[in-house]
């Protein structure tokens, strides 16, 4: 016991000390500094399709983050401070355009989010906004599909030394152009109609798939394109693949286009109508023949075993309204452009400026058409559709109407 009596008066005597000596400090002194606190991400969801993809942290502070870009295989990699994920897997599994989503520590007091893709991917937006009532922080980060020659040109710039970090309200560096970019040459999409296990109509003499005829036009047309001043075109698809039509959107988009032209070459059960016909979008179709065609086009996904998923009606009102307002007007003009250039040259069916709700000219900043070559169901458009003297001769054509359309814009301030 007298052990104890003394222990406790010399814990009083040195505790009394400790508070006197912290009132003569003051304050500062009584608050002990503590160490770094890793960054919590105690909040995570994502979102999307096989276009575009939308990735949302919540952290607990604000952090900062960097933006890179890795090949082979393709992927975006996120940087960030020493970071702890208090998230259930299942809540960063991958999905719509990512197939393996990878995160952790790569480094003493950093850590990294790895997010991988089958196809070539880019950032869209990525920003940090603060939720000021819960006192936390969101990280959100779009991405989206891109060409070959746009994610070639995202790995070529970035620099891993140098990038500085993106905070609050800024945006990462090395995001994507926005559609219809003003800055550089006018930028054209050329879509190839169907492609991979679509292989869309087949001749009725030679047996030839609308896949093939559409590339081969492709390439023509990207050629005539790129033969103009200031004009770059560049391909939705290069190859025998599938695209899904909001995948085709997307690439126009993200690559900056200024147009978007989709190709095809249908069928129809009566065999002696042939002749090219330009299409732009509408909620309600020209007619019959459009209405049907429309429709079969947007089937085009379901071959995939992609399911569809219709939009609201009031969304699709919006998005009809959208693009009637913003690009209708330069869609039509770029229609009957081609139509003036093909009248004499080309064969033309009765009304060739026809309408529809076509889902691959939705994109709502891209005045687009769709390029019905003639009908592979017709024997005498079935044999000019695989010359490629004639192929070559029409493009030149498209390309001539795409030239008109641009000067008109420019001479009008567009």
């Amino acid at each position: 016991m007298p052990k104890l009596t003394v222990a406790t008066d010399v814990f009083r005597l040195l505790a009394a000390g400790l508070l006197t000596l912290l009132t003569v400090l003051g304050p500062a002194a009584a608050a002990a500094p503590e160490p770094s606190q890793p960054l919590l991400v105690f909040s995570a969801r994502i979102a999307g399709d096989d276009a575009r993809t939308r990735l949302v942290l919540d952290f607990d502070r604000k952090p900062d983050f960097e933006v890179h870009y890795v090949a082979n295989p393709y992927r975006i990699v996120i940087d960030l401070p020493e970071t702890g994920f208090g998230v259930k897997p299942e809540e960063l599994a991958a999905r719509g355009i990512f197939t393996d989503i990878r995160y952790g520590t790569m480094a003493a007091g950093r850590s990294r989010i790895v997010l991988t893709a089958a196809r070539p991917v880019g950032v869209v937006l990525a920003e940090v906004q603060e939720e000021e009532e819960a006192s936390t922080w969101r990280l959100v980060v779009d991405a989206a599909i891109v060409t070959d020659q746009a994610f070639q040109g995202l790995v070529e710039k970035q620099s891993w030394k140098d990038t500085a970090a993106a905070g609050a309200g800024e945006r990462a560096p090395f995001l994507l152009p926005g559609a219809g970019a003003t800055d550089g040459p006018f930028v054209v999409a050329v879509d190839a109609g169907h492609g991979g296990i679509d292989d869309g109509a087949r001749g009725g003499v030679t047996k030839t798939e609308e896949k093939h005829v559409t590339l081969a036009f492709a390439r023509e047309l990207a050629e005539a394109l790129n033969a103009l001043a200031d004009t770059r075109a560049f391909l939705t698809r290069d190859k025998d693949e599938f695209l899904s039509l909001s995948q085709r959107v997307q690439l126009a988009r993200s690559g900056g286009a200024n147009l978007l032209i989709s190709i095809h070459a249908d069928t129809l059960r009566q065999k002696d109508i042939r002749g090219a016909t330009v299409y732009t979008i509408s909620d309600k179709a020209s007619d019959s023949l459009a209405a049907n065609l429309a429709e079969r086009e947007n089937l085009s996904d379901q071959l995939a075993g992609m399911a569809l998923e219709s939009e609201p009606a009031e969304v699709a009102d919006i998005l009809l309204d959208l693009t009637r307002r913003e690009t209708q007007a330069f869609s039509i003009s770029l229609a009957s452009s081609v139509v003036s250039a093909f009248e004499g040259e080309v064969a033309l069916i009765n009304n060739p400026h026809r309408h529809a709700g076509f889902r691959v000219l939705t994109a709502p900043d891209v005045p687009s058409v769709l390029l019905e070559l003639g009908f592979m169901s017709n024997k005498d458009d079935e044999q000019l559709l695989i010359d490629p003297k004639w192929r070559r001769k029409v493009a030149g054509l498209v390309a001539k109407a795409v030239e008109r359309y641009r000067a008109a814009v420019v001479a009008n301030g567009g």
